[in-house]
């Protein structure tokens, strides 16, 4: 079908002319005899394209345009009308119409001007899908790397990115995974095709569900007019799937559905919805682990697994990271400031518990907040400076900076750096700081976290 038109006419006959000759073109066609039915067809499910009759009973065509524009419908309406002049065509392009049509028109002249509406709607969605990725001032070269350990990664990523394999990336909490995701999206066949994100762990299941699938009106309190999913608007591109080792057991068997037959249902609804996307998920939990504990469905797994991609620690990419300062620094606009070698050896040596993140947000806060043109190790934030060899843990534990140090201050940084460690879960932060549940949160709430 070449899309889904909408044909809204109080006379029978124009109604039965336009669907034969827009059907007979490979047009889905509905109808609607008035304005208020066609103003419910649209809340149901907006069409790819609206025929309008201009003289109908109330509310008339230029109502229906005013109101399906106020409610930021955006899909192409061409106007059609038994009565124009220069004055109403006027009116009715202003309001939103993208053609304007007199009664008796050939049909050939309408199937162009669809034609024409459709193809600059198409292009419309592009440009706003490549501004927005310009706006994320995504570049795939933004993976840096010289670490073998990386390169292989990179070397993987290129060859993936040419088949329509299904992706598994595996990694710690800010090791560049959706990065990574966007780099296979952007190397493939896909790449003028949208990229959809969904951080699956930072919604409810009921809401995930909605976002991934869609709802249909009526389908919970609130859903006042049906909205397509995430995988719908991904169709023919790419879906992330970021923290997939969190969806819960009943999205996992929908999710499951996906991957084996392409389609699904929106939430609510009847029709099931067949789809052509790329799917790339990622997690920095342990899967095995999960499937185990029976958490996470095992034929789930080998479905997202086919072609899995390790992302190693930061501390573990130690030559990578002066490469990484240089960008960050080149990023935030450092202009004439230089590193010093002092402070460059504490950035390296620091273990970087929140990885690539971490040290991205460490050098836009050193070139925001440091003085002068070269960053010295004073620049750097106390809780990289105490965490070095600068500062070493001997058996007797830190030792103190001739400076010295805000105890609650490091405290603070400590339960932050715990709490990104543990991908925001206060039990394990509380486990990796030896404290228990209980007395993490007392501390957290006496130092505002």
């Amino acid at each position: 079908m070449k899309g889904r038109v909408l044909v809204v006419d109080d006379e029978k006959n124009m109604r039965w002319v336009l669907a034969e000759a827009l059907g007979a073109e490979g047009f889905e066609v509905e109808q609607a005899t008035d304005g208020k039915e066609a103003l419910s067809a649209v809340a149901e499910d907006e069409p790819d394209l609206m025929v309008l009759d201009h003289r109908m009973p109330k509310p008339d065509g230029m109502e229906v345009l005013r109101r399906l524009r106020a409610g930021g419908s955006t899909f192409p309406i061409i106007m059609l009308t038994a009565h124009g002049n220069v004055v109403q065509a006027v009116e009715a392009m202003k309001a939103g119409a993208d053609e304007y049509l007199t009664k008796p028109f050939d049909l050939e002249e309408l199937k162009l001007a669809i034609n024409k509406a459709l193809k600059m709607r198409t292009l419309a969605v592009e440009v706003e899908r490549l501004r927005e990725e310009l706006d994320r001032e995504y570049d795939v070269e933004g993976i840096v790397a010289a670490d073998p350990k990386m390169i292989e990664v990179i070397e993987n990523v290129r060859k993936v990115a040419l088949t329509n394999a299904t992706v598994m990336i595996y990694g710690e909490s800010g090791t560049g995974k959706e990065l990574v995701a966007r780099a296979i999206h952007t190397l493939s066949a896909r790449a003028d095709k949208p990229f959809v994100s969904v951080s699956v762990g930072a919604l409810p299941e009921t809401l995930l569900e909605s976002e991934l699938f869609g709802y249909e009106k009526g389908a919970f309190t609130g859903a006042v007019t049906a909205k397509p999913g995430r995988f719908e608007l991904a169709n023919t591109g790419t879906v992330f799937l970021d923290e997939v080792g969190d969806i819960s057991p009943a999205v996992q068997v929908k999710l499951l559905r996906v991957l084996q037959e392409r389609q699904f249902e929106r939430l609510g609804g009847t029709r099931s919805i067949e789809v052509d996307v790329r799917i790339v998920a990622a997690t920095n939990q342990d899967l095995q682990q999960l499937i185990a504990d029976g958490t996470f469905r095992e034929d789930l797994f080998y479905r997202l697994n086919v072609v899995p991609i390790s992302l190693p620690p930061l501390r573990t990419r130690a030559d990578d990271i002066p490469l990484l300062v240089a960008h960050f620094l080149e990023k935030f606009n450092a202009g004439a400031k230089k590193i010093s070698s002092e402070a460059m050896e504490v950035l390296v040596t620091y273990q970087w518990p929140g990885n690539i993140r971490e040290l991205e947000n460490t050098i836009e806060r050193i070139v925001i907040l440091s003085q002068g043109d070269k960053i010295e190790v004073e620049d750097l934030p106390l809780e990289v400076r105490l965490n070095t060899r600068a500062c070493p843990i001997t058996s007797e534990g830190f030792v103190l900076p001739e400076e010295g140090v805000d105890l609650e201050e490091v405290e603070l940084d400590l339960i932050r750096q715990a709490l990104e460690r543990a991908g925001g879960s206060a039990p394990k932060a509380a486990k990796l700081l030896g404290l228990t549940a209980k007395t993490l949160e007392a501390r957290m709430q006496r130092l505002g976290l």
